[in-house]
């Protein structure tokens, strides 16, 4: 009796101080006793029971009853701001153009575009022939698939050289578990193929009626084999043409862009192998580029009469550009055309007939280089503003001298640019229209430097509602990734002008394992120098309360996935610097998992993150992981998101660390877990629904700040 009174009056103390939120019980997760023991290392693991795949073991259903009650207890702690939430959700929703239309894309003929309408959660793939004055024809009305699906999802829309089918990837589950149907746009007939469990990624070749896919493995969810399907055959039957034995690759199809060959493109973090075959000849053997090479990666870029490949050859970390002929691919007869510079990384190479568009990235920000074949000459284009990113998109055939790119900045919304290479001169096709009364005017972006207890200068992007006297009491929200060499740019975002508009700064900390200022940037922070990207962060939060732009009482932090990951490091070495923290999908239990060889994506992040399996790498992954590291101290108010069916970064994790934070922390803040039931790791498939989710991490924000309106 004396334990049970004791338990009780441990969870009536844990009620929540803050006045704006719900009062209830906290659940209090059961304790399993589980030894991992490895490298002789024993470690006790009392919530590994949750590792049980939905639906497939014994503790199945206990877990689903633990997610259930902690989504209960998430709904009576934010009970009392429901209307605000709401309110928020009307707010952010006034701002999206409802009934609005893409830039079109020419097309064999063709303008393809996507158009949605007004109160409809998805969107229309249409096109019209020859001019977008013709007829319209509806290629897929996604609102319709949709109905009575709690999420859906389409990607990877091919439409055959003749124009007449259409192939897709469709997903009702949110696992990225895609099966791909073929559509007759002659009849508007969906015809008897079907090919399940892949990346929705069909790929045309030249004959019409032949398909190529990457399927996945049904457990691990890897792509492992290239597939050949036959339009009208049973997918059963389908061909064999290459499978991946190495693990730690991830595969993908596809199709140049001057329509002449299928490749396949074999990539894990540090090294690459493509195979090609001809468009024109789909049954003939895939035959390798140049073979895969430790440490080197590239990327095969046809122009007529060579090619053009993007490389880290020979050391070149931010990577060269070289040529090769058609017949003579091997590395030996590579031959320099760009050097490496050591302030600049290539990114990207865009190929057209008689130009290459390459996207390169110096001092943190992206620029376009355009190279004309026939002379040789380069120029840069032009952008005119501090603090900004472009990008190359899709857009215009291999034959055509414009190139189509994307600019924004965090007070300039998405703007489309057709530039003509020849003539020098840009058309802008399309501004993203921000309703609700969005100025530009009146918001003011920056970049600042902070320095790393390492003497690095990490670049921070933030941007605020111009009249906002930056002070100690001005609250913050600081985001981050730094991962897989993924650049956080200053992209424009819509949604956090209700932020700002209520006296909040944003920032983006642009932190080692992004790739932001180079490869060096991303290099430096990955296996044994993970850390420096944990420590980024603490540094530029640092930073900017030294420079008086907030407080720890009104600091925020946001991130997921990886970023996830970043939040759960943070929190367990610098708990005192955050008032709040947002956590979505957050990779949290970075030991157990990359010891699972079953789970999605481990053996590919072998290079990303280290084998466990190694001794030296457990010890230091085991250092940071914020799962392993929960101690019996006082942690920010938390509010963790998930999704059941996430199969990037599984519930459990989630769920594990809340569990043990629960057990261990010694405060009084708040800790939510949310488990969306229904969707994965992107969250819901609407473009209004995913709105709900912001505006619930917005509204936990703002009461956290004692803001209600």
């Amino acid at each position: 009796m004396a334990g049970k009174y004791f338990l009780l009056l441990m969870m009536l103390t844990s009620f929540t101080s803050y006045a704006q939120f719900g009062e209830a019980i906290p659940p209090v997760a059961d304790k399993k006793p589980y030894w991992r023991d490895i490298h002789g290392d024993k470690v006790l693991d009392n919530y590994y029971w949750m590792y049980d795949y939905f639906g497939k073991g014994p503790d199945s259903t206990k877990v689903l009853e633990y997610l259930t009650k902690e989504n209960e207890y998430f709904d009576a702690v934010m009970k009392p701001n429901e209307e605000f939430r709401k309110r928020l959700f009307e707010e952010l929703k006034a701002r999206v153009k409802e009934d609005d239309q893409s830039v079109p894309v020419l097309s064999n003929g063709y303008f393809y575009y996507t158009r949605s309408e007004k109160g409809k959660q998805y969107y229309k793939y249409c096109r019209r022939k020859g001019s977008m004055k013709a007829p319209e024809e509806i290629l897929l009305d996604v609102d319709a698939m949709a109905a009575g699906h709690p999420y859906f999802s389409v990607i990877g829309m091919a439409v055959s050289e003749n124009g007449r089918y259409l192939a897709y990837g469709a997903d009702a589950v949110s696992r990225r578990q895609y099966v791909i149907f073929i559509k007759d746009l002659k009849t508007g007939k969906t015809l008897s193929d079907r090919i399940e469990n892949t990346e929705g990624d069909p790929v045309w070749a030249n004959d019409n009626k032949t398909i190529f896919y990457s399927s996945k493995n049904p457990v691990t969810l890897l792509s492992e084999k290239i597939m050949r399907h036959q339009m009208g055959d049973d997918a059963r039957s389908d061909a064999l043409v290459y499978e991946e034995k190495d693990k730690s690759n991830y595969i993908g199809v596809g199709k140049s862009k001057n329509k002449k060959y299928i490749f396949i493109i074999s990539e894990a973090t540090l090294s690459s192998e493509w195979r090609m075959t001809d468009a024109d000849k789909p049954h003939e053997d895939f035959v390798v580029f140049q073979p895969r090479m430790k440490d080197v990666l590239y990327s095969v870029y046809p122009v007529d009469g060579k090619f053009y490949v993007l490389t880290n050859r020979d050391g070149a970390k931010n990577f060269k550009l070289m040529e090769c002929p058609v017949n003579a691919t091997s590395g030996m007869n590579w031959k320099e055309v760009i050097p490496e510079n050591s302030e600049v990384l290539l990114e990207d190479v865009s190929e057209f007939k008689n130009f290459l568009a390459i996207q390169e990235r110096k001092n943190g920000l992206t620029q376009i280089r355009i190279r004309n074949l026939k002379t040789g000459e380069d120029h840069y284009v032009d952008f005119g503003d501090p603090d900004y990113v472009a990008g190359i998109m899709g857009g215009h055939e291999y034959d055509k001298n414009e190139v189509r790119y994307t600019f924004s900045s965090l007070v300039t919304p998405a703007s489309t640019f057709d530039y003509d290479m020849a003539g020098r001169s840009r058309k802008l096709m399309k501004q993203l229209e921000i309703g609700g009364g969005f100025d530009k005017d009146n918001y003011q972006n920056e970049r600042l430097y902070a320095t790393a207890e390492d003497g690095t200068k990490v670049p921070i992007s933030i941007v605020y509602r111009k009249g906002n006297n930056l002070n100690q009491n001005t609250p913050l929200l600081l985001y981050g990734y730094g991962s897989y060499g993924a650049s956080m740019d200053p992209y424009f975002n819509r949604n956090v002008i209700s932020l700002l508009d209520r006296g909040f700064v944003y920032a983006i900390a642009h932190i080692r394992g992004g790739q932001e200022m180079g490869r060096q940037w991303y290099l430096d922070g990955k296996l044994m120098k993970k850390k420096n990207t944990f420590t980024d962060f603490i540094d530029c939060a640092k930073f900017l309360v030294d420079k008086k732009y907030t407080s720890p009482s009104h600091l925020y932090a946001n991130g997921g996935s990886a970023g996830g990951l970043l939040m759960g490091a943070v929190v367990n070495m610098a708990p005192q610097l955050w008032h709040g923290v947002i956590a979505q999908v957050p990779f949290v239990d970075v030991v157990n998992t990359m010891l699972d060889e079953n789970i999605p994506l481990t053996t590919n992040e072998f290079d990303e993150w280290g084998n466990p399996k190694n001794k030296e790498a457990y010890f230091y992954m085991k250092s940071y992981s914020p799962y392993e590291n929960v101690e019996r101290k006082n942690y920010p108010n938390l509010l963790v998101t998930t999704g059941l069916h996430d199969s990037q970064v599984q519930y459990f994790e989630p769920a594990k660390w809340v569990a043990r934070l629960r057990d261990r922390k010694t405060d009084n803040n708040i800790l939510l877990l949310k488990t969306e039931m229904n969707f994965g790791h992107g969250g819901a498939s609407g473009r209004f629904d995913y709105l709900k989710d912001v505006a619930v991490n917005y509204a936990f924000l703002l009461t956290l700040e004692g803001q209600k309106n």
